[in-house]
């Protein structure tokens, strides 16, 4: 009878919002491995209290093997060591993945500044959301898995900072109220 032909740079209306959809399954679905080294990890595990419950997220039950998770949680120091460990670990896993810096040890090291810890797991692997404090309160734990959720559902794959929840007090007392504002800020 007649050909069909693809339109809009080659991309069909079915394929393109099977894409979409697919993106929001795995949105809502994200299973976690813990990949747990230091103090640290008592934070983390208390998202899965009920006070926080991280079930309604979708990210309920960890997975103790890297080829059965999506999103693999670096809570705490990484050792000079444990680097090709990690790294192993991340090469398992299948993708689409992605990778969590949970606390400032993870993000970059923390106050272990010396010969033995690596400064930062994006010195090993690719990381998408880093989640800065020592530890983080369970809340940005949350903020971070939503941050991440966010990422997955736009596509995003650039790496995201965790935002804190409140403004520093310098901050709100240098530009807390309009008459503290220098002159011409907005």
């Amino acid at each position: 009878m007649g050909e069909m032909t693809l339109s809009q740079g080659g991309e069909g209306f079915f394929t393109t919002r099977f894409d979409e959809l697919l993106r929001w399954a795995r949105r809502y679905s994200l299973f976690q491995y813990p990949f747990s080294t230091a103090c640290c990890a008592m934070e983390f595990f208390g998202t899965a209290s009920p006070k926080y419950d991280i079930a309604r997220f979708g990210a309920e039950a960890p997975r103790f093997s890297p080829r059965q998770s999506d999103v693999l949680w670096v809570v705490g120091t990484i050792s000079q060591r444990q680097g090709p460990v990690l790294k192993r670990i991340y090469e398992q896993m299948a993708d689409p993945k992605w990778v969590i810096a949970f606390g400032t040890c993870a993000s970059c090291g923390g106050f272990y500044d010396n010969y033995a810890t690596i400064p930062g797991i994006d010195k090993v692997i690719p990381t998408d959301v880093y989640i800065p404090g020592c530890p983080p309160r369970p809340e940005a734990v949350l903020d971070g898995l939503m941050l991440l959720m966010k990422k997955i559902e736009t596509g995003d794959r650039e790496p995201r900072v965790v935002p804190p929840r409140e403004i520093p007090q310098l901050a709100q007392l240098r530009y807390g109220r309009d008459a503290d504002k220098p002159e011409g800020a907005k």
